[in-house]
């Protein structure tokens, strides 16, 4: 593990990944396929934002005023339900700390209003979110963990606000730094396993919001979307953000989406302390796209495991596996 850029002398807690999942895609794989969630009790808010369309979010943890409040984001195709998100919200809360979910437009199982989508680039979402919370807990210190597209999002939110920003603290895991190498890097070898799944889950996501729209008898809803063209012959991140992606949100084409959205960029104008893990054998992430500490922002440190995989980061025994991420992420905020 070599750790970059740190604001603190705080050391972080060691990493031994599972000799029984050896690799970037045993690693990333543990998680959604085999782990056992507890159901959790949460509260589910909707929050409706500007534009008419609306965010669920949901709750979970101590309802006092002046407890810490963590917002988590998932990554792309997953919710609030994805495993990390429920296992984050569950040790926040052995620590007495409170947490809320974001489901980003369409992701909370019901089909969002309008034809935009959730996006790489959607920090104006993430912007109301934050803006509701600080309102609606305005004693609590508020905290922030993103991981993969959740976190991409978080890290160009804290760029584009810089010293205003009203976290206290913000973590992002499994970072597609640069959308555009990210896109190359998951049309290699096994991992065009994972492009496939999420091209079959984003062009569904498509297909529900079309199928609401006609049922509902929104027309202009539904030609926006059919404007964009066939929905048929998308195998690469390249095709989808291309032909839906970037002409549904004002982008130009895939490259200007990727140019303006990466979170690279923004790193720089981070001013909020914030903690990024990674994982060298992330099979959606190749390790040039990774920043150099010279992008870094002084209040930023860089966490770079040798394994992990993209959002794994497994250890323990088969019997008794463990999760670093969840033993990581609350120490380092509570520190």
């Amino acid at each position: 593990m070599s750790i970059s850029h740190s604001q603190t002398n705080e050391a972080a807690p060691s990493f031994e990944p599972s000799r029984w999942l050896p690799g970037g895609h045993l690693q990333t794989l543990w998680n959604p396929f085999f782990r056992r969630m507890p159901a959790l009790p949460r509260r589910r808010e909707r929050l409706w934002l500007a534009d008419g369309d609306f965010l669920d979010l949901d709750w979970h943890g101590p309802h006092e005023a002046e407890v810490p409040l963590v917002l988590v984001l998932h990554g792309l195709t997953g919710s609030s339900n994805s495993h990390y998100v429920i296992g984050l919200q569950q040790r926040l809360a052995e620590r007495g700390w409170a947490s809320v979910a974001a489901n980003w437009r369409g992701c909370s199982g019901e089909p969002n209003l309008l034809p935009r989508a959730y996006h790489s680039g959607a920090s104006d979402d993430l912007a109301e979110v934050i803006a509701h919370l600080q309102a609606t807990r305005p004693l609590a210190p508020l905290h922030a963990v993103g991981y993969s597209l959740g976190g991409n999002v978080l890290l160009k939110y804290l760029g584009e606000t810089g010293a205003k920003a009203p976290l206290q603290k913000a973590v992002a895991v499994s970072v597609p730094y640069r959308l555009d190498q990210c896109a190359d890097r998951i049309g290699l070898g096994f991992s065009r396993v994972y492009q496939a799944h999420f091209m079959k889950a984003m062009v569904a996501y498509v297909k529900d919001k079309q199928q609401r729209f006609q049922h509902e008898g929104l027309t202009e809803h539904l030609g926006a979307l059919q404007r964009l063209g066939s929905l048929s012959g998308m195998r690469t991140f390249w095709d989808f953000d291309g032909r839906f992606t970037a002409p549904l949100h004002g982008y130009v084409d895939a490259n200007d989406y990727y140019r303006r959205a990466s979170s690279r960029y923004f790193l720089p104008d981070i001013r909020v302390p914030t903690l990024l893990i990674q994982a060298e054998d992330d099979p959606f992430v190749f390790r040039h796209s990774l920043p150099e500490p010279g992008e870094l922002s002084a209040t930023t440190t860089l966490e770079l495991h040798a394994n992990g995989g993209h959002v794994g980061f497994v250890e323990g025994s088969p019997l008794k596996p463990g999760y670093y991420l969840e033993r990581r992420i609350p120490q380092w905020l509570g520190a």
